[in-house]
């Protein structure tokens, strides 16, 4: 069994390419200025538009936030990546964060290959910023009961990138349906909970102990209203979260921590 209440809970917000105005994301940044303390068993991240990182490093005013980016390139060095980020740009930015193999960059914007993913994950890595890697099938794998077969397939490049050491801290993996991502649709955490277990046990099979240290955390139309339930389950030890991340409710998501903490 997993030890969770060693874990620390993780709660990313993907703002993927919203509010569409400075003002905006000044007006979100705001409201989470004015949240209260975060739990102290959670760690919070935000990942704006590459646009908007300067915005958001000036407006918000906290440091239990992190901040993060939605994609970097598979060399971490500036040169002629036409439309695409680096890793050193990252830094620069004060950014720690990277989301890697969303569904919509695997499905829907770039078609990436998990073998790019793998890539990108070790880039990442070597250059000193953190990973929230995602893994999820789509519904006609799952209604096949293929689902293990499809997110082993995603998360063998991610698992032989990472070093040992970083599976503790800096590599989250995030599962998230395709079925469930901004459908409304959410997995029960019945079907969340017995996905992150097997993720959890295939990489036991591949990196022993450190599977009980990883960060396994639920993505797919987290709100407000279901994540108590979810966070409540041993293997979900958080959320990356969508459109919920845009309004006040992301602060009642990150405050479902506490519930953890008193299992």
């Amino acid at each position: 069994m997993s030890s969770s209440s060693a874990r620390k809970i993780f709660v990313g917000g993907n703002w993927k390419c919203n509010p569409s105005t400075k003002a905006a994301v000044s007006t979100l940044c705001e409201t989470l200025n004015g949240a209260p303390a975060f739990p102290g068993n959670c760690q919070v991240v935000v990942c704006p538009t590459a646009l908007h990182l300067g915005t958001v490093q000036d407006k918000l005013k906290r440091g239990d936030i992190e901040l993060g980016v939605q994609n970097v390139w598979k060399d971490a060095k500036a040169g002629a990546w036409t439309g695409e980020l680096t890793c050193d740009l990252v830094k620069d930015f004060g950014a720690k964060w990277v989301v890697l193999g969303h569904s919509e960059r695997r499905h829907t914007v770039s078609h990436e290959s998990s073998a790019l993913i793998g890539e990108k994950v070790a880039t990442t890595l070597a250059a000193g910023l953190s990973v929230i890697a995602c893994v999820g099938e789509q519904l006609a794998d799952r209604k096949a009961g293929t689902t293990m077969d499809i997110v082993v397939e995603q998360l063998a490049p991610i698992v032989a990138a990472t070093p040992a050491e970083a599976w503790s801290d800096r590599m989250v993996i995030a599962y998230e349906p395709v079925w469930a991502i901004g459908t409304g649709v959410v997995a029960t955490p019945e079907q969340a909970q017995e996905t992150h277990a097997n993720i959890r046990a295939w990489l036991r099979g591949k990196i022993g102990d450190k599977a009980d240290q990883a960060r396994i955390i639920y993505g797919g139309s987290v709100t407000a209203a279901n994540c108590s339930d979810l966070i409540k389950r041993e293997d979900i030890d958080g959320f990356l979260v969508g459109g919920a991340s845009l309004k006040p409710e992301f602060i009642n998501i990150v405050s479902s921590a506490t519930l953890k903490a008193k299992m």
